[in-house]
């Protein structure tokens, strides 16, 4: 495939931002839209804008699993500078929107700035891009607006390897239709990669910004830990921030099934030669020893009845920590093949009903799920770091 044009539209601008400060991040993001045209070429006077953070769950801003307020803030800022109208919507993975708002500090700021915070309750069928996937449910919220603008928070995710702005459009489908997606994904990570692609091309941010001032590393994008990154990137189109995001932290494309299925079905601006980067040269903010998550499968080319039976040494699953696990019911809740129970009072997984979605891990409020990698899986991931 030829490289795709260099233009002001494929751009990705990168910024430097070492902390939360309001003042400080207010001008961050100036400088970061500037090679861009400036919120103003995103934004028309009179435009409804819904801004799409990361909520996953109901964490306090230091734990690095959301979007940190002061980054809405200052956003909510430069669009109303630009003239329109502000709301900010989403759907976590677990619990109510309006609760996972207000732990994350987003609701506060939603309130100081009289910016309606709406949750996504209302699902609608609509068509797709194109592609492998005919039509897709999303939140008839998302679709009021004029202007959408994605605001990802760089973490690893145990699934998909990284999740930023391609992965955090996958919001836009409301509660347990999340579930239904994983389980008709069922352990085909490609289908579910190549899903969030053409959900995100079919919803077509008009700007993603990412928050990768404080990320995060290990086993995200709900357990892990925080990372300083110290960094804001900018584009149009997700997956060419994403490109960068990955190089960023030191990941591989094979790394990222989004990255490894835009490669795939020959997208564009997967590839930084592809790309105009702009602002602060990525080689100064670019990290060193970012913890990935734990690989969670390997394919050695094995098919039919040998494959499956080496399913549990070629792959990796969530493993429960006892000591703390609350018996919240939480994962069982959201397990899309129903392999969870509390029995005897204690959780207990049928593996042979697990998909390896890592739902459970993800979206556990206590940490209590660990990744357990099969044999064969550990040595592949022993070899390859060899």
């Amino acid at each position: 495939m030829p490289p795709a044009p260099k233009s002001e539209q494929h751009r990705v601008s990168l910024q430097q931002l070492s902390s939360y400060d309001p003042a400080a991040t207010i001008i961050a993001l100036q400088d970061l839209l500037e090679p861009l045209g400036g919120m103003a070429a995103f934004v028309k006077s009179g435009q409804k804008v819904l801004l799409k953070p990361n909520l996953l769950s109901g964490k306090t801003p230091d734990k690095a699993v959301t979007t940190h307020p002061e980054i809405v803030r200052a956003v909510i800022k430069l669009v109303h500078k630009a003239g329109g109208k502000v709301f900010i919507g989403d759907s976590p993975g677990i619990g109510s929107a309006e609760s996972v708002a207000r732990k994350s500090g987003i609701l506060a700021v939603a309130e100081e700035t009289n910016c309606p915070f709406v949750p996504f309750e209302t699902s609608v069928t609509i068509s797709s891009a194109g592609g492998k996937f005919q039509q897709f449910e999303v939140a008839q919220e998302l679709l009021d607006a004029d202007v959408i603008i994605n605001l990802p928070k760089l973490k690893t995710h145990q699934m998909m390897g990284l999740t930023c702005g391609v992965k955090n459009m996958f919001g836009a489908v409301v509660g347990l239709r999340k579930p239904r997606l994983h389980l008709q994904a069922g352990t085909d990570k490609a289908f579910f990669a190549l899903m969030l692609l053409e959900l995100c091309e079919t919803l077509a941010p008009a700007l993603t910004i990412v928050d990768a001032v404080i990320g995060m590393e290990g086993e995200g994008p709900g357990s892990g830990d925080p990372v300083q990154i110290g960094a804001l990137l900018a584009g149009s189109h997700p997956q060419a921030v994403d490109t960068v995001a990955t190089e960023l932290v030191g990941m591989k494309p094979q790394q990222v099934w989004t990255q490894q299925q835009a490669i795939a079905t020959q997208r564009p601006y997967t590839d930084l030669d592809q790309l105009e980067l702009c602002g602060v040269p990525l080689e100064t903010l670019k990290i060193t020893g970012f913890r990935q998550a734990k690989m969670t499968d390997v394919n050695f080319g094995l098919k039919g009845a040998l494959k499956h039976h080496l399913r549990h040494a070629l792959t990796a699953r969530p493993v429960p920590d006892h000591n703390l696990c609350r018996r919240c019911n939480d994962c069982v809740t959201h397990c899309p093949p129903e392999a969870m129970k509390i029995e005897n009072n204690r959780l207990s997984i049928d593996y042979d009903q697990c998909i390896r979605c890592f739902c459970c891990q993800e979206l556990c409020p206590h940490g209590a799920l660990m990744t357990k990698q099969g044999i064969l899986l550990r040595l592949s991931n022993f070899l390859h770091k060899k």
